[in-house]
């Protein structure tokens, strides 16, 4: 196989990228990391020094790609397909790379501070840290609110790279951090992407995992079905 997508089915950043890959029905290998286990942990670290997740490797140029959007930009030059999750027109492309940072930066950071509080030790944990994780997701949901209210994705009329990353974001940011009632855009434009036929896939794959989610109590029971 030449490409190979090291991750783990419940991290969220690896499902930005899996979206990508089965839009375009990219053929790849995935191999799981697991952190716990010292040798897996050893290898990746040994891969990409930094240590997160999504890392990909093609064995073709020999590159190993880390970042999230850089992968999928990475995908689309060199492993075209169908969906073009970045546009060729430049003000465009700048939209799609805003709201990709918008969804990763302002959604998904804040979310994972919740999340990893969570598990923290009783007498480690961060209340300001997690109030402010908090404000960050209010004001963020807001400003999708206003974005989404006359488009059918994050960026326009196409789905995009923008939207790659909006799911996992929003997925498990509505979980930690419900949206307000009257952000009727906001929770329209989740549930349109939880009918994406790969979001579909990438959740399908996770839900046997979602056991070892801090909020799993929280969860949505038919996000729990199979």
């Amino acid at each position: 196989m030449t490409l190979t997508l090291y991750m783990h089915p419940l991290a969220s950043f690896c499902h930005k990228v899996l979206i990508g890959l089965y839009e375009n029905e990219t053929a790849f290998e995935s191999r799981t990391v697991d952190f716990a286990d010292p040798g897996s942990a050893a290898a990746h670290l040994e891969r990409w020094p930094v240590g997160k997740i999504p890392v990909l490797h093609d064995s073709v140029t020999g590159r190993t790609v880390p970042e999230t959007s850089i992968i999928i930009e990475y995908l689309q030059a060199h492993y075209p397909g169908p969906v073009q999750l970045l546009p060729g027109d430049a003000g465009q492309q700048l939209q799609v790379r805003l709201w990709d940072r918008f969804f990763d930066l302002y959604i998904s950071v804040p979310m994972q501070k919740i999340v990893t509080d969570k598990i923290r030790p009783a007498n480690a944990t961060d209340p300001y840290g997690v109030g402010e994780a908090r404000s960050m997701l209010d004001q963020a949901y807001s400003m999708i609110e206003n974005q989404i209210r006359d488009k059918r994705w994050a960026a326009g009329d196409d789905f995009t790279m923008a939207d790659c990353a909006a799911l996992p974001a929003l997925f498990f940011a509505s979980i930690v951090h419900p949206f307000s009632r009257d952000q009727r855009y906001l929770a329209t434009y989740l549930d349109r992407l939880m009918q994406r036929p790969s979001v579909r896939r990438v959740i399908d794959e996770a839900r046997p995992y979602f056991a070892m989610f801090p909020y799993r109590d929280a969860m949505p029971k038919h996000y729990l079905e199979t």
